[in-house]
């Protein structure tokens, strides 16, 4: 007995470089991106769950920056005063 299932069209939406990354990609797997949604969507339904971790960790290039500034400024001698105690900090921004 063989099954036949009918095939469904569905659209996805994606910024233009994406898609070209996404295509070169695939392309060099061997594969057309419907291959690839397709494994996608069969994994998720056979975990039932992302295949994957989806994480905000990853800090973005602005924040990369205050981190690298603070860093800075934690190793100049001449940056500026260091507080253990608000109050003091706040006394002193306000005079």
């Amino acid at each position: 007995m063989v099954i036949i299932m009918a095939n469904t069209n569905i659209n996805i939406r994606m910024d233009a470089d994406l898609k070209r990354q996404f295509e070169a990609f695939c392309s060099d797997m061997g594969m057309t991106m419907t291959t690839a949604f397709n494994v996608f969507a069969r994994k998720v339904v056979r975990e039932n769950r992302i295949p994957f971790e989806i994480s905000g960790d990853v800090p973005n290039p602005e924040t990369v920056e205050a981190i690298r500034e603070v860093q800075r400024m934690k190793a100049d001698p001449d940056c500026g005063r260091t507080y253990t105690d608000v109050d003091a900090m706040m006394e002193d921004l306000l005079a």
